[in-house]
């Protein structure tokens, strides 16, 4: 059985079985009679997505051509499949997924929870445009205090922006290249998304390197690495980065510093240490909200924060 075989004949057994889990009042048709089998109709289904019967009957066999995706999206709301079944059918039809407009949501009491819960290790939780959304203690210390609030309340506008960063960040060229590489990207997904285009419009004008390199159209996305940072009081340490996504349509990313060698975590556990010793003990640090990021305060980020910090 060749792939394409084998696509059709997943989608066929996929649309079935999502078919048949219906009821007709579940979709606002009438019963009509008993019937033998359980779940709507084929000529049901067709007549919800408006596409001909016989068409649909053999996309069934897995006999039809490649559907396409505004077909698909019409059969999703006719068999009223949930956002990871409408994503599922995309992908077994076409081997690709639909892009779905961001939701912006509140930060999480499981990720508060998680980056409470790594007291030595900097986190911080951005949105796809890069916009600071909550940061533990660690990264305040590493970061500086003032991190994510105000002017520093986006990580790209602070990388490219902030004299400061640029002396801290000693691979900037590499991590800035690929800042830009990640919002080219994600733009071109979400090309209407009001926040990210402020973003993308302040740097361009602000800033040659940034003008340059999206102009070159550079696309250098990376889950993880490696990169040096200078620390005002810490010294020159080696430390990696790793980018976790969530999986709830928001589009926030966890992003955790760890030490690259045993130096390094020295240098992090002697911040951590100071930092303690100076504002009594790590926290997490839930950033107040930001016009347009829906939360838990004042329908915009989640939370009141304690005390701000910086990357």
């Amino acid at each position: 059985m060749d792939r394409r075989t084998g696509r059709n004949e997943e989608l066929a057994q996929f649309l079935r079985a999502m078919r048949a889990r219906l009821r007709p009042g579940d979709v606002g048709l009438p019963q009509q009679g008993r019937r033998r089998t359980p779940g709507l109709r084929r000529q049901e289904v067709a007549q919800l997505a408006a596409v001909s019967v016989e068409w649909y009957v053999r996309l069934e066999q897995g006999r039809a051509s490649v559907p396409g995706t505004a077909v698909l999206d019409a059969l999703a709301r006719a068999l009223r499949l949930s956002p990871a079944e409408h994503r599922h059918l995309h992908l077994v039809a076409r081997g690709e997924t639909p892009v779905s407009r961001p939701v912006d949501l509140p930060v999480s009491g499981s990720l508060r929870a998680l980056m409470e819960g790594m007291p030595l290790l900097p986190a911080y939780l951005v949105d796809l445009r890069f916009d600071v959304l909550a940061h533990n203690s660690a990264a305040a210390a590493l970061f500086g205090e003032d991190f994510g609030s105000g002017d520093t309340g986006n990580v790209a506008r602070i990388l490219f922006l902030s004299p400061r960063m640029r002396q801290m960040q000693l691979d900037w060229a590499q991590v800035a290249r690929e800042t830009v590489g990640n919002l080219r990207a994600t733009l071109a997904r979400h090309p209407d998304d009001p926040r990210l285009l402020e973003v993308v419009g302040e740097l361009r004008s602000a800033s040659p390197e940034f003008a340059i390199w999206w102009d070159d159209h550079t696309i250098r996305q990376r889950a993880h690495g490696t990169k040096r940072i200078s620390h005002p009081s810490a010294g020159e340490l080696a430390v990696n980065y790793d980018t976790l996504a969530t999986l709830d349509g928001a589009g926030q990313c966890l992003i955790v510093v760890t030490p690259a060698d045993p130096a390094a975590e020295r240098c992090l556990r002697a911040l951590m240490a100071d930092r303690a010793g100076s504002l009594g003990g790590p926290g997490l640090h839930a950033l107040p909200a930001r016009a347009g990021h829906p939360g838990e305060a004042g329908g915009g980020q989640p939370g009141p924060r304690r005390r701000p910090g910086r990357r």
